[in-house]
């Protein structure tokens, strides 16, 4: 019999409605094993333990009493430090907003403890949400469950560490560009991003606010596909992903996407998926997703579309985290020193930070449209591409989640965010979920040689001694046909590990 802080949300919900197991027990359960582990991971940096008692208390009452139950009825949950939970702050990593409480949920918060669930904790984010490792001034730095040495990833990295540990059995996050899936496939779980315009991102906080042209999502993480499912059901009202077919699927599938390949790990696991899924019916044929390094050109450009006054705006007077403050440093400049800047960094070998600096500088009203528009084009060409696939339309991608495994700590300045394979289909809002797939072999190890190049040399040092970290696959679907992409990763997971062998917590050092 298994412990409950290594049961499903979806078996815990069953269990508490059935009476073999109260919601008291489970919550009780799962501070203990956040007991356990958080020491070594850090995950947690807002604690609800007598809170989340007494609420479990409550539902016990409201089962006793015969009352109706919701799908999340007194299971334990985890939420990304930026969303608002009543009594609790969402500071971004900012030490001089460590007091102000919010007064009441954010939305999806709202939904998910309307449907029963019992918030447990708030975990790490990067300063500001903006880079793919947890750690900040504020709270510090969040470890990875399977090497201490490494990155949860970002922004919703907490969430993933916590929930990959058995701390809690679901979370919730967002995603701008990779937020969820990367810190997924980093520890080794299941996640989400919705459609854009499905679950936009309401957080009072962002540095975003106003931009329209590419929204943050929120989105569950789970260490099993029904959980992610389940969080994603009761935030969206969206139908059950099983009732999608899979055979006569037309998928289209590829490894590399611009100018960063991804690690041989996350190639291999792209491929077998595929081949799993052409075994169960799908249509598989390859698939080029096109002018891939000038759709991130345009992520960075409209993300950076005010020369970052919002950030600066945000951080006040408040301590920086060294990779915020470096890249502030760029992004605030004038065009024309940005220009001189991004020339200096060609120059010396520097090409991809060149790329990436080039878009940053400008700040009119009239750039910001032309970007969206130039947006709103590659939107339209990239549908076209994938309706005139070989053999007809596609139905769905299958791609990495993320260019490398888990970083060591201190290379997401090297490495932003890992390569397109993210941030991609938050420029084209496309609905996709990540799911845990496979390890990285010994012999995966070096997937590039050294460079002199800071990103490839980053990449480089991320791929190094890697063997046995997580890497995921991701699953992406048209916009708003989610259901194809969960039905997807149904049948992945039930393929890997059949219909009663779905993995638990992951058993890797230090939880041995």
């Amino acid at each position: 019999m298994s412990e409950l802080w290594e049961r499903s949300a979806t078996e815990l919900a069953a269990c508490i409605a059935r009476g073999e197991c109260s919601s008291l027990e489970a919550v009780d359960a799962h501070l203990a094993r956040i007991e356990t582990v958080d020491g070594m991971l850090r995950a947690v940096v807002v604690r609800r333990a007598e809170a989340a008692r007494d609420e479990a208390r409550a539902c016990d009452r409201r089962r006793a009493n015969g009352e109706p139950l919701g799908p999340l009825h007194g299971v334990p949950v985890s939420v990304k430090e930026s969303l608002d939970v009543a009594g609790t702050p969402a500071t971004y990593g900012l030490p001089s907003r460590a007091r102000d409480v919010a007064e009441r949920d954010d939305p999806y918060v709202t939904r998910w403890r309307a449907a029963g669930a019992v918030v447990l904790a708030k975990t790490n984010v990067p300063q500001l949400l903006i880079y793919i490792e947890s750690d900040n001034p504020l709270y510090g730095r969040t470890n990875n469950p399977w090497n201490l040495a490494r990155s949860c990833g970002g922004s919703s990295g907490g969430e993933a560490a916590l929930v990959a540990a058995g701390g809690a059995p679901l979370g919730l996050g967002t995603d701008i560009g990779g937020s969820l899936r990367a810190p997924a496939s980093f520890c080794g779980i299941a996640s989400f991003k919705p459609t854009q315009g499905r679950l936009d991102d309401l957080s009072r906080l962002t540095i975003f606010a106003g931009q329209r042209a590419i929204v943050s999502q929120v989105g569950p993480l789970a260490r099993t596909v029904a959980d992610v499912d389940l969080g994603l059901r009761v935030a969206s009202g969206a139908r059950a992903a099983h009732e999608t077919p899979i055979r006569g699927l037309r998928v289209g599938v590829f490894e590399r996407a611009g100018s960063f390949r991804a690690s041989p790990a996350l190639e291999r696991a792209t491929r077998e998926a595929a081949a799993l899924l052409a075994e169960r019916g799908a249509h598989v044929v390859p698939f080029e997703p096109p002018f891939v390094d000038a759709a991130i050109d345009l992520f960075y450009g409209i993300l950076s579309a005010d020369g970052a006054r919002g950030a600066v705006e945000l951080l006040g007077d408040d301590a920086r985290d060294p990779r915020v403050a470096e890249l502030l440093a760029i992004a605030t400049k004038p065009r024309p020193v940005v220009r001189a800047i991004a020339r200096a960094l060609a120059l010396a070998g520097q090409r991809s930070l060149a790329r990436v600096a080039d878009n940053y500088g400008f700040s009119d009203t009239r750039h910001y449209w032309k970007l969206v528009e130039a947006l709103e084009s590659y939107r339209r060409l990239f549908a076209l591409k994938m309706d005139a696939a070989d053999g007809g339309p596609l139905d769905l991608l299958v791609c990495p989640p993320v260019g490398l495994p888990a970083i060591p700590h201190g290379r997401s300045a090297d490495v932003y965010t890992a390569g397109a394979y993210g941030p991609l289909f938050n420029v084209l809002g496309y609905p996709c979920g990540t799911l845990p797939f496979t390890r990285v072999r010994a012999d995966e190890q070096l997937g590039r040689a050294k460079a002199r190049d800071r990103v490839e040399r980053g990449a480089y040092e991320a791929e190094r001694d890697s063997a046995g970290l997580p890497a995921g696959v991701q699953l992406v679907a048209r916009p708003g046909r989610d259901e194809v992409a969960l039905a997807a990763m149904y049948a992945l997971e039930e393929a890997l590990h059949g219909r009663d062998g779905v993995p638990r917590t992951p058993v890797t050092p230090p939880f041995a």
